[in-house]
C-alpha cells in the first residue's frame, strides 16, 4: 500500500507543477511539444494536436518539452517559440510550475479546513506538583477559556501564550464545573529547544492536556485566508531550514529522499485523509520552493538568468549557460546522493526517522 500511497503522490505532484508551465506556455502562445509524467523510456503516449502527452518510466520527475527551447532545433515560426518570447514571458512560462505547485497547496488547505481539522481541547489533564498551575490552585479538569483576557479555543493557542511569557505573571479565566475562577499563574523560565535544535528560553506552568478534541470547521470565505497564511508559514519555515543547514544549525540527517517520502505517506495516509492531504501540501510546498532556487537546470536558475537577460538586455553565452548546467547537475546528483544515503541509514535504523 505504502508503493501506492507515494505514486498518488507522486503523480499528483508531477502533474500540477508540469501542468502550470504547460499553461502558462499556451497562453503565451508557445506551442508545447511534450508533457510528460516521469523521464526515460516511453511507457505510454498520444498525440494531441501538437502535444504528445506520456508517461514515461522514471517516476522521479516530469518535463515539459516547448518548440524552439533547444538550440538544435530549426525554428520555423518564431512566434510559436519558447525561445524567442520576450524575457517576461519566458520568466511567466517557468515560474508558473513552481507557482502551481503552491497555489495547489492552498486549494488542498482550503479544503481541510472547511472539511474540518481535529483540535485538541484547552482542559487540563494532569497538573504537576509543585509547579506554578498546582500552587495557583489549576485543578484537572478546569478549562481554560482566557489568558490575558485572550479568548482561548485550543490547547496550541493557550501554549503558545504561556510559552512565550516566562516569568511574567499571566490572568487565566478557568471554568470548573459551574463556576468561572481567575487565577494569577507565573510561567516558569525553562531551557527547551526549538525545531531546528537551537536553544531558547521559554515559560511552563506544569499542565498536560487531556486529549479531548472537537471537530472545527472554517466557513469557505474565512478558509481562503487560513490557507493563504499556512502555506506562507510552510514557505518561511522551508527557507529558513535552508538557511539553517548552510549555517550548520540543523544537520544535512534531515534532508529526505524518495523513500523518506515514501514511509512518510504511507503512515500519513493511516492516520486519515486528513493528515495524508496536509502531508501532500506540504510536500508540494517544498517542491516548489525547492524548484525556485537559483541553482541551473532548476526553474529559478533559468528565472535568475532570465533576469540577468533583462539587466543586460542580451542573453547570457551559451557556452556559460551549458557550463553552469553542469555544475548545477552536480550539485542536484550530490544532493540525490545524500539523500539516497540517509534514507538507506533510516531504512537501516528506524529511530533516526526525523
Amino acid at each position: 500500500m505504502s508503493l501506492i500511497y507515494a505514486i498518488l503522490l507522486f503523480g499528483f505532484l508531477i502533474f500540477i507543477h508540469e501542468l502550470g508551465h504547460f499553461l502558462a506556455a499556451k497562453l503565451s502562445g508557445v506551442r508545447v511539444l511534450k508533457f510528460s509524467i516521469g523521464f526515460g523510456p516511453k511507457i505510454i503516449g498520444k498525440k494531441i494536436g501538437d502535444t504528445e502527452y506520456l508517461l514515461s518510466a522514471i517516476p522521479l520527475g516530469g518535463y515539459v518539452k516547448m518548440y524552439g527551447e533547444e538550440t538544435a532545433n530549426e525554428i520555423v515560426d518564431p512566434e510559436k517559440s519558447f525561445k524567442h518570447q520576450p524575457v517576461y514571458k519566458r520568466m511567466f512560462i517557468v515560474l508558473a510550475g513552481p507557482l502551481f505547485n503552491i497555489l495547489s497547496a492552498v486549494l488542498i488547505f482550503w479544503f481541510i479546513f472547511v472539511y474540518g481539522i481535529p483540535v485538541l481541547k484547552p482542559i487540563v489533564g494532569e497538573v504537576m506538583e509543585n509547579s506554578p498551575a498546582k500552587i495557583a490552585g489549576l485543578e484537572k479538569g478546569d478549562k481554560i477559556v482566557e489568558v490575558n483576557n485572550q479568548k482561548i479555543t485550543n490547547w496550541f493557542d493557550m501554549a503558545q501564550i504561556i510559552q512565550q511569557n516566562p516569568d511574567r505573571e499571566l490572568l487565566f479565566k478557568v471554568e470548573r464545573k459551574d463556576e468561572t475562577l481567575t487565577l494569577r499563574i507565573t510561567p516558569q523560565a525553562k531551557e527547551a529547544k526549538n525545531i531546528f535544535g537551537e536553544k531558547i528560553i521559554v515559560g511552563q506552568i506544569g499542565i498536560k492536556p487531556s486529549g479531548e478534541f472537537y471537530t472545527k470547521k472554517e466557513d469557505p470565505l474565512t478558509a481562503i485566508g487560513k490557507s493563504f497564511q499556512k502555506c506562507y508559514e510552510i514557505v518561511e519555515l522551508t527557507y529558513l531550514t535552508i538557511v539553517k543547514i548552510f549555517q550548520r544549525v540543523v544537520s544535512t540527517d534531515v534532508i529526505g529522499g524518495p523513500i523518506l517520502i515514501v514511509q512518510a505517506a504511507e503512515k500519513t495516509a493511516q492516520q486519515g485523509l486528513i493528515n495524508f492531504l496536509s502531508f501532500a501540501a506540504i510536500i508540494s510546498i517544498n517542491l516548489g520552493v525547492l524548484n525556485l532556487l537559483p541553482i541551473p537546470v532548476l526553474d529559478g536558475g533559468h528565472i535568475l538568468f532570465f533576469m540577468i537577460e533583462a539587466i543586460r538586455r542580451k542573453p547570457l553565452s551559451e557556452k556559460f549557460i551549458a557550463v553552469s548546467q553542469k555544475i548545477g547537475i552536480a550539485f542536484l546528483i550530490a544532493l540525490m546522493m545524500l539523500a539516497f544515503y540517509n534514507d538507506i541509514i533510516r531504512l537501516l535504523d528506524p529511530s533516526k526517522m526525523p
